[in-house]
């Protein structure tokens, strides 16, 4: 009885795994890439400058929330709009990743309760072309992951207008 292989099938089998495995990753990688497209739709910002306004669009998510890219201190973050939200909420984690300072710790009442957190300020926030300084901003320990809030600290200095699946974001600047 011969037990040997023909010359090179046994090659042909690993180039055969071989090309399932890359196939397999390469959908992986796709369909990642989609899901983060469905949570934040906003990672190109559609935006205008013109007669001293900027505007900015932002497109809802699958899921009916703003959540968009933009900086903090010039580092990436990723913001989720909170009207409800007093002042942009950071989790504690991310301070010192993103250049903010723990001030005075002190209550407030959230979604999930009372907690409290550190005060800090932002130096700068940048949601595509639009940029806010020295922006009051919560360090809060019991968030979890990289999204931060964008609550009205923020908010307050924009005229916003939804519309549809839109909103859209207006900073105006003023010459003396």
């Amino acid at each position: 009885m011969n037990t040997t292989h023909p010359p090179g099938k046994r090659a042909g089998k690993g180039m055969l795994i071989a090309s399932w495995l890359l196939v397999l990753a390469g959908l992986t990688l796709f369909f990642a890439q989609q899901e983060k497209k469905q949570y934040n739709p906003n990672q190109n910002i559609a935006s205008s400058q013109e007669n001293g306004i900027t505007e900015v669009t932002l497109l809802r998510n699958k899921y009916g929330h703003y959540v968009t890219s933009g900086t903090i201190n010039a580092a990436p973050v990723t913001f989720m709009l909170d009207t409800g939200a007093t002042q942009v909420a950071i989790p504690a984690q991310l301070g010192a990743k993103l250049g903010l300072k723990r001030g005075p710790r002190y209550p407030v009442m959230t979604a999930n309760g009372q907690v409290s957190v550190w005060a800090t300020s932002i130096n700068e926030l940048t949601i595509g072309p639009i940029t806010l300084k020295n922006v009051r901003a919560a360090l809060n320990p019991g968030m979890q992951g990289t999204e931060i809030l964008l609550g009205m600290s923020a908010l307050k200095t924009l005229d916003f207008n939804q519309s549809g699946k839109e909103l859209t974001l207006k900073q105006y600047s003023y010459s003396p």
